[in-house]
């Protein structure tokens, strides 16, 4: 095979292949910009949304390239607040038009896994899983419903559609054979049923992440943050695995609230199945545009060479962030406001969706 094809597509009933982890190598990170559409969703600010999430494309971009996704139409909006970023050669920032609803890439974007394929083969596979909006939180979301698979095409990658909905916030991978995911989004009857009609139960969740994963066991946290009504408790903003065996987990240094018992609750759970955790013990809260905002550093993004993690000015920063670097050694960790995008609703890892080289290699 030449070193750009691709090995026989799976059939219908193949599982498609492995999710690799998030520290593995990347082509290339994906990220959408802020649409008109979701204007009033951000209160009025959709300018300073766009200076964040440039923000955290910028940072990215100097390390790996980036992709941003921008909806026919808002181009320029997007290259005056990136600037050279745009025009620079890689790795920076190319400009993709493509109709889009919203700027959560993490969860309308592609997952792409590696697949059995010959020597020199490109082994990667998207999946477009379901995407209704976080259970219809929003409207509308029929461009977001189907992105990745454009996305993907554009990038010359085959496609799947899995018959199910699932948001690539609501997991944390090792790579290793290792999934956790939280019982509140996963099992949540808004993300609507087992492909076979039947209500989701964890049973038929674990088949359906088996095959389309290449998970062998999940580990289920009751929930991730509790006033995260938005994604209804995304994984993402409370757990990130550095490595197979190790789970950096979000605490809460206020022990009256909820979070603090979720946290303590996650740890048994994290201990009993074998995680080696480490607690980072604060969970910020700040102010953004009137109202209070969460910015649990676990919502950072890891890239080549490396870690982009959300801050606000917290006592507790330095210490989170020298954290984070031991546990990610050779990766630089770059602090950005998070205010802004918490406003939205996430963080830079709910922006941010990797898409890993050919290959198995970390």
């Amino acid at each position: 095979m030449a070193a750009t094809d691709h090995p026989p597509h799976p059939g219908r009933n193949d599982p498609p292949g492995v999710m690799p982890a998030e520290t593995d190598r990347h082509e290339r990170t994906l990220i959408a910009w802020p649409t008109e559409v979701r204007r009033a969703f951000f209160g009025g600010h959709l300018e300073a949304a766009r200076t964040a999430w440039a923000d955290v494309a910028r940072a990215v971009a100097g390390y790996e390239p980036v992709t941003m996704v921008v909806n026919p139409g808002e181009r320029a909006s997007a290259e005056a607040q990136l600037g050279e970023a745009a025009a620079a050669p890689a790795p920076g920032v190319t400009l993709l038009e493509l109709a889009i609803d919203d700027a959560w890439m993490r969860d309308s974007g592609p997952i792409v896994v590696r697949r059995p394929g010959g020597e020199g083969a490109d082994d990667r596979i998207a999946i477009q899983f379901g995407f209704n909006a976080w259970g219809e939180l929003v409207e509308p979301f029929d461009s977001d419903a189907v992105v990745a698979t454009a996305v993907a095409e554009h990038l010359g990658l085959p496609v799947l559609s899995a018959p199910f909905v699932l948001e690539g916030g609501s997991i944390a991978v090792d790579g290793a054979g290792t999934l956790v995911t939280t019982e509140r989004c996963l099992l949540n009857p808004n993300r609507g049923p087992l492909p076979d009609g039947s209500p989701r139960t964890k049973a038929g969740m674990e088949s359906l992440l088996s095959h389309w994963l290449g998970v062998e066991r999940v580990v289920w946290l009751t929930d991730g943050l509790t006033d995260d009504t938005d994604t209804d408790g995304h994984v993402d903003n409370v757990v990130a695995i550095p490595r197979p065996g190790v789970a950096l987990l979000q605490g809460c240094d206020d022990p009256g609230d909820p979070d603090a018992a979720t946290a303590a609750e996650s740890e048994r759970r994290l201990r009993a199945a074998g995680f080696e955790v480490v607690i980072l013990e604060a969970l910020p809260r700040t102010e953004c545009h009137g109202r209070m905002v969460e910015v649990p550093y676990l919502n950072f993004y890891v890239a080549n060479g490396l870690v982009v993690v959300p801050v606000t000015g917290h006592a507790y920063d330095d210490e989170a962030l020298g954290i984070i670097g031991e546990h990610y050694p050779g990766r630089e960790v770059v602090a950005v406001d998070g205010a802004m995008i918490a406003y939205g609703g996430g963080g830079p890892h709910c922006i941010t969706q990797q898409v890993p080289v050919v290959g198995q290699a970390r």
